[in-house]
């Protein structure tokens, strides 16, 4: 995995910004691919490594019993300050809906297995806990909150307060005990501290929230660097923000620049917005709906799961393949009382997951068009270097009169229709990704392919989590707002990188 150098996050986490007169908070998340470059022989091993980390991780979505940290790569990278004047650090983290805490490595840290999955040259170094952070109680709600719920009583009588000071809640002296993650290819423990979260604003003043509780990793495997979690949990990174500005916690969104593989593409970060509602920005009329367009979001309703209720949860009834409309499996679009069904809205996922039945259906419909009506020719060796299917050699297609060869490349167009009524038409680089082949060996005549990018997530009828998944890939060009008050989803088409220059 590529990381990001050090030093331009810290450039990043200083453009972290607040719209005054809106109290927006805007921050700068980084792809992975920024600040690191590939060439076309390496692709398919890109391609490789980005499909196997999602199917783990969708794997590790059921048959678990805590919510589920990040694989590394996965994708977009955020910053802030922890600690004290005159100790202040910069972390940067993974930002991920898809799990619930805030967690990273400190010191001293040792990573097994993590060899090819961080540069250390570039690598942000393990924070160094500061003399101001404090370790949480085991009688604390935080502390409970991170052991999925478990009574005080237990987590004090494991970190061996007196059963007498049990009795009488009177073991502050007593830290709360290590709590143990596993995702697809890793896990960590860690310990809860609070310390000062400091959030730069226009100057000269900034935003400082002390008691931000966060875990802290001496030890992983296959994860060097840490997460902040956005999901619906206590110890999320919204749901602590609203403890000092309630605003902060009922609404964010984010607009993932899109970038195709292509690091020419994301030089500019893609903003994640905390604090906007649906009263407009306060800010001019023109501005307002020039930089947000509130009313235009395609909005669907968030589905309650009381066996995993740190995930954001939709329906999905069904997906249009060019002018055909495939129904979804009836537990796409609900959830049972056992927590199985429904679809995940996962940025920490790169590619959308479906439903073995559902995936068939559009991989079908959509070979027809390719190849019926378009006489595009399977690529099959290329599915199996890259876990990509399917597949298609896209350069021997013929245009027509007047047609530039490089327009030539036609695709089905593809709507997901989500719950409420609310249908998203689908940017065609989300779903159908155009590369150079060079074949598997020296020699080999160098094509040009293009394969779908959603995957097959298998059958999991009852293992007590989601039918499908919603990956960052398939969220490129579109502003993902998640109303909390409300319980929706919603989706607009934007131009993100000009929605990063209109709000800052």
């Amino acid at each position: 995995m590529a990381s990001s150098v050090f030093s331009i996050f810290f450039f990043a986490f200083f453009l972290l910004i607040s719209v005054a007169s809106s109290k927006l908070l805007l921050f700068p998340l980084t792809h992975y691919l920024s600040n690191s470059r590939f060439n076309t022989n390496q692709t398919h091993h890109l391609l490789k490594s980005t499909t196997a980390r999602s199917a783990a991780r969708f794997l590790r979505h059921h048959n678990r019993q805590v919510s589920v940290a990040l694989s590394p790569g996965s994708d977009y990278t955020m910053s802030f300050s922890l600690g004290s004047a005159p100790k202040k650090t910069t972390v940067t983290l993974y930002m991920d809906t898809g799990s619930d805490t805030v967690w990273l490595p400190c010191k001293p840290f040792t990573c097994i297995m993590c060899e090819g999955k961080s540069d250390p040259k570039t690598t942000p170094p393990p924070y160094n806990i500061s003399t101001s952070a404090a370790p949480v109680t085991c009688q604390s709600r935080s502390c409970s909150a991170v052991h999925s719920g478990l009574p005080t009583s237990d987590l004090c009588a494991a970190a061996r307060c007196p059963l007498e000071s049990i009795e009488m809640s009177e073991c502050n002296k007593f830290s709360c005990p290590a709590f143990y993650y596993a995702y697809g290819d890793g896990s960590f423990v860690a310990r809860i501290y609070t310390d000062t979260l400091e959030i730069p604003m226009s100057a000269p003043t900034s935003l400082v929230i002390r008691n931000f509780t966060f875990g802290c990793a001496h030890e992983s495997l296959g994860e060097p660097i840490g997460v902040a979690g956005f999901g619906r949990g206590a110890l999320s990174l919204p749901a602590q923000l609203a403890n000092f500005s309630p605003h902060l916690g009922t609404q964010f969104s984010y607009c993932l620049v899109s970038h195709s593989f292509d690091t020419d593409r994301v030089r500019q970060p893609s903003p994640l917005i905390l604090g906007r509602v649906d009263s407009g920005l306060g800010v001019n009329k023109a501005k307002r709906v020039r930089a947000s367009r509130l009313d235009d979001f395609a909005y669907t309703p968030m589905l309650e799961n009381s066996k995993h209720p740190y995930y954001y949860y939709v329906g999905l009834e069904a997906i249009t393949v060019g002018n055909r409309r495939l129904p979804a499996p009836e537990n796409m679009k609900k959830i049972d009382g056992k927590g199985n069904g429904g679809m995940v809205v996962d940025s920490g996922t790169t590619y959308s997951m479906l439903p073995e039945i559902l995936y068939n259906s559009v991989v079908s419909q959509f070979g027809k068009w390719m190849k019926s009506g378009l006489g595009y020719k399977r690529a099959r060796g290329v599915e199996d270097r890259t876990g990509l299917s399917p597949c298609f050699y896209v350069d021997e297609h013929q245009p027509g009169p007047g047609t530039k060869r490089k327009e030539a490349v036609l695709v089905p167009q593809m709507v997901l229709h989500f719950g409420g009524n609310s249908s998203v038409v689908m940017p065609r680089k989300n779903y159908f990704y155009e590369f150079i082949d060079g074949g598997d060996g020296k020699g080999k005549v160098k094509r040009k392919v293009g394969c779908m990018t959603l995957m097959n997530g298998g059958y999991f009828p009852d293992s007590g989590g989601p039918a499908g998944l919603l990956g960052n890939y398939q969220q490129q060009g579109l502003e993902v707002v998640y109303d909390l008050l409300k319980k929706r989803v919603g989706f607009a088409r934007r131009k993100c990188a000009s929605l990063w220059d209109t709000l800052r």
